[in-house]
């Protein structure tokens, strides 16, 4: 029955390239939404620019964290490990990161 397990090695191919539209647009989102505050400010609206600013938090950040885990998963590898590999031989075999791809 464990004659057929096989160990697995993970690999991740992430690179900030491919985070980086995310990233910018959540930014551009953010960028609005205090722009929008300081539109609604003054003594009588203050507690809307509040409400404006938590309402777009709450709602973006979810979003945020959903595509970068899915991000993240859809650049995990699993290669499978020969018999004959050491530990030391797997430590050998690693790229270092990479500037740009």
């Amino acid at each position: 029955m464990d004659k057929d397990a096989h160990k697995y090695r993970m690999v991740c191919t992430l690179s900030f390239g491919d985070i980086y539209g995310q990233i910018i647009i959540w930014l551009i989102v953010i960028f609005i939404s205090l722009a929008t505050t300081l539109a609604l400010w003054s003594s009588t609206r203050q507690i809307y620019a509040f409400a404006t600013v938590a309402l777009v938090l709450v709602l973006t950040l979810p979003f945020l964290l959903f595509a970068f885990v899915t991000t993240l998963f859809n650049h995990l590898e699993f290669l499978p490990v020969d018999e004959g590999q050491t530990q030391a031989s797997l430590r050998a075999s690693r790229k270092p990161a990479e500037v740009g791809n």
